[in-house]
Formats: C-alpha cells, sequence, structure tokens
C-alpha cells in the first residue's frame, strides 16, 4: 500500500508539476490573476522551509537517532550540495568556454544534478533534459524517505516538491520552445523527464525498507535538500529592490506556502485519525 502511494505522489509531483506549469503558461503568467515568476518563487520558497523545519527535522528527531549526528547529517548535506551545485556550474562553463560563456540562471539547486540553467545552446537541450530526469530520480528518493516515515509526512513532502517545481518546469518549457519543436513537443519532453520521479520513489522505497536504521538520515538529507534550494535558489532571487508594496506581496505569498503546508498537513492528519 505505501509503494502504491509513492508511485501515485511521484507521479503527480514529477508530472503534475510540468501540467501545471503548462496551464499557467497558457493561462498567461501575470495576465489578469497578476500572478507571475516571483510570486511563485515565494510560494515554493515558504512551502520548502515550512516542510524541512516543521516535518521532515522533527520527524528525524523523534527517531531517537543521536541529535549530534542528525546536526552533522544536515550539515553535511548542505555543504554537498553546495559543492555539487559548483561541480555543476563549472562543467556548464567549461562546456561553454571561458570566453563569452552565457550567464547560467538556476530555479534550484538539488542535490541530483543541479545544472537546470534555461540558456543552453546548441545541444544544450539534451543536457537540460538529462539534468531534469536525474533531479527528478532523486525527488522521488526524497518522497519515498518521508512516505515511509508516515504517510502524512509523505503527502506534504509531496506537494512541497509539486510547488517548487513548478517555476523550474516554466523555464524548461520556455527555453525547448524557443529551440523548436512545439509547445506539445516541449510539453512531451519535460512529462517524460518528471516521470522518473516515480522510478526515484521505487528505488527509495526499496533502499529505505531494507535500511530502517538509516530512515532519519535520509529524512535530514531531504530537509537539507529543501533549505539549500529555498535558501540557495529561490530566495536569492527575490531578493530586488522593490516597492514597499511589491515587497509586502511577496512576503505574502511566501507565508502563502508556509500556510499551505500547515493546512495541509492538519487536513491528512485529520483524515488518518
Amino acid at each position: 500500500m505505501t509503494l502504491i502511494a509513492i508511485i501515485a505522489a511521484t507521479l503527480a509531483a514529477g508530472i503534475g508539476s510540468v501540467w501545471l506549469a503548462a496551464l499557467l503558461m497558457r493561462a498567461g503568467l501575470g495576465g489578469r490573476w497578476r500572478v507571475g515568476p516571483q510570486h511563485l518563487l515565494s510560494l515554493a520558497a515558504g512551502a520548502l522551509l515550512a516542510t524541512a523545519f516543521m516535518h521532515l527535522l522533527p520527524e528525524a528527531f523523534e527517531s531517537g537517532a543521536e541529535a549530534h549526528d542528525l546536526f552533522a547529517g544536515l550539515l553535511l548535506g548542505l555543504v554537498f550540495f553546495f559543492v555539487l551545485e559548483k561541480a555543476e556550474l563549472w562543467h556548464h562553463g567549461h562546456e561553454n568556454g571561458p570566453q563569452g560563456a552565457p550567464h547560467l540562471h538556476h530555479d534550484h539547486g538539488h542535490a541530483h544534478s543541479h545544472g537546470h540553467e534555461h540558456h543552453h545552446h546548441g545541444k544544450g537541450g539534451w543536457t537540460l533534459l538529462t539534468g531534469d530526469s536525474v533531479h527528478c530520480f532523486g525527488d522521488g528518493v526524497l518522497i519515498a524517505s518521508a512516505f515511509v516515515a508516515d504517510l502524512r509526512l509523505g503527502l506534504v513532502a509531496a506537494l512541497s516538491v509539486l510547488a517548487h517545481e513548478v517555476p523550474h518546469h516554466i523555464g524548461d518549457l520556455v527555453a525547448l520552445r524557443h529551440r523548436g519543436g512545439g509547445r506539445s513537443m516541449a510539453l512531451l519532453k519535460v512529462s517524460l523527464a518528471g516521470s522518473v520521479t516515480a522510478l526515484g520513489g521505487i528505488a527509495g522505497y526499496a533502499l529505505v525498507g531494507h535500511w530502517d536504521g538509516a530512515l532519519p538520515y535520509f529524512l535530514v538529507v531531504a530537509a537539507s535538500s529543501f533549505v539549500y534550494v529555498a535558501l540557495a535558489d529561490l530566495i536569492p532571487q527575490l531578493q530586488k529592490r522593490l516597492s514597499a508594496a511589491q515587497s509586502l506581496v511577496q512576503i505574502g505569498w511566501l507565508l502563502l506556502g508556509i500556510s499551505a503546508v500547515v493546512l495541509i498537513s492538519r487536513l491528512v492528519h485529520a483524515q488518518g485519525h
């Protein structure tokens, strides 16, 4: 039953985020509803931080594992993601050459190949899709770890992943459409990459299921991933000089992301009882 829930949730997060991104693009971001990429980034950052600090980390510490070891795991996870992102930046900088290298714009910095910049050239479309697939596989492992710990935690983690993937996939769809092939082909390619999330979920379920003692550390790694994405990638994109009203709206969307995670968690918990 847990495995079925993992597969359903990972498919919803992996492919559902792509389709939601496509729907938002078709509706026109910043149009009648005045919802733009900055709002989505704020929402995603709030959801990721709330999931990490209010769900994943408390669950890990309640397991009875040594607090010192868990904090060490959290620190090592943050450093690990930072090093991997630097390696990915170096790789693409080397690939494009030191002279006139294009600006690299990242929507997030997961440990699962963080190079999802949306300004590739030449054969970069395949680089983007390969990076997406590896990233989605890692998301699936993290979601599975949360589900093994608790069904409610798994659902919250899946929704948080979905939230932060939407602005990322908007960039992917725009990048692929600019390379030709049309809207439908871009949607198909990114959806196939998103479906790899389910493979990660199955692999994560098998790994955690055979190594129960590692579950708290998987949860800490998931938390460090969410914290790194929010603080190192999403929030820096929001640190722009804005008017007081625009800043309040931005903060409002951040708080909305936090509130949504708390509300969904309580609803699922109540449903479970």
